[in-house]
């Protein structure tokens, strides 16, 4: 049941982070500003919890992680039922900024926490199981937010998701036994972390992972319009669907078998990217190409974390995974920004090609792992 928590604790970050992508039009209208620019709500929330992970992780080493993880819940509800009331774009973009804070300094806790509960030798399979919040929310709840905002406008959906978070924190509290924090004598500096083997190609395997998935994800809508398909809410549940297929496979084969995986996924990543590039504009090759995508990407974010845990240990997980959660939500700011520039300058036709180009360079950079 902790290990459950901790999930929809992911689930529910993921949520608030992504949602806005699927629900740019209603976003771009409400709001006033082109689907660009209402894009960038993704990229502030990422670009706050890019600034804050580190300092906020090392200024909370020494403190219990259960009250801390209860906070981060509590904002999420605060913050979401803010935004669901904003009249502004100025307002909705502080709210995000905020919220990123927060989900900055839940990624960087929660794998750690996780692994903290369990024996060494499962401890893939419980970050596999916590990593699994991330594919509901990509399969279940962007999708059914998206729905939701169809039937009942945008701000019922973070109305929905506030009370959501809400309930969580009460759960989080009844069943998430409490992990005392680290005792300063027992600390490895940041900068030490940073040093050990395999830790940078690591990072910079998840910062270009991240850019170029972001690329793409934060503007499947315009691509799903492009290829006949209307919004993006099939094209999202083909691949919140296939992402359950991805962390599903992950987690039964990941203890022993991190390293032969990640290549594994990343090369699926690359050929789905090779077909929406050539074949994009219909519709029947898009979806089978956003399957794939999702079935190598569901297992990624797991697969990420371990390989950095891994060389890190258990004991730095809480600052290995502030990095993780640095360079990842640099990665989702530098991509779906980078994304908007690209829509708005090239159209939708250059985005898989961006990201095919990305992700051939992180599969290529896994090769250097030692």
């Amino acid at each position: 049941m902790a290990l459950a928590s901790l999930s929809c604790a992911a689930f529910t970050a993921v949520v608030t982070e992504l949602l806005p992508a699927g629900l740019l039009p209603e976003l771009s209208r409400d709001l006033g500003v082109p689907a660009g620019r209402a894009g960038f709500l993704v990229t502030g929330y990422a670009l706050a919890s890019f600034l804050s992970a580190i300092p906020v992780t090392v200024a909370v080493r020494g403190l219990p992680r259960r009250p801390i993880l209860l906070t981060v819940l509590v904002c999420f509800a605060a913050l979401n039922a803010g935004t669901a009331l904003s009249g502004s774009y100025a307002l909705t973009f502080a709210l995000r900024l905020l919220a990123g804070v927060a989900g900055g300094t839940l990624w960087a806790m929660l794998v750690g926490y996780a692994a903290r509960l369990v024996p060494d030798e499962r401890r893939g399979r419980a970050i596999a199981i916590v990593s699994a919040g991330v594919t509901v929310a990509l399969c279940a709840g962007i999708p059914a937010g998206s729905a939701l905002a169809g039937v009942a406008g945008w701000r019922a959906a973070f109305a929905v998701l506030a009370a959501a978070s809400a309930l969580l924190a009460v759960w989080v509290w009844r069943s998430v036994p409490p992990v005392a924090g680290e005792r300063a004598g027992r600390r490895l500096p940041l900068r030490a972390v940073l040093g050990l083997t395999g830790v940078r190609v690591s990072l910079a395997v998840t910062l270009v992972v991240l850019v170029g998935h972001q690329i793409v994800y934060t503007f499947l809508a315009p691509l799903a319009a492009r290829a006949g398909l209307g919004e993006a809410g099939v094209a999202l549940l083909v691949f919140g669907l296939a992402t359950v297929a991805g962390v599903w496979l992950t987690g039964a084969l990941i203890d022993g078998r991190v390293r032969a995986l990640l290549p594994t996924a990343l090369a699926g990543t690359v050929a789905a990217m090779t077909v929406l590039a050539v074949f994009g504009q219909h519709a029947g090759p898009l979806l089978g190409a956003t399957a794939v995508w999702g079935l190598g990407f569901g297992g990624l974010p797991t697969l990420l974390q371990s390989t950095l845990i891994e060389r890190t240990g258990a004991r730095n997980a809480d600052v290995a995974t502030s990095l993780q959660t640095t360079v990842y939500n640099a990665g989702i700011a530098a991509g779906s920004f980078a994304g908007g520039l690209l829509l708005d300058g090239l159209g939708a036709v250059v985005l898989p090609w961006a990201s095919l180009a990305l992700l051939s360079l992180a599969l290529a950079a896994v090769a250097l792992l030692p």
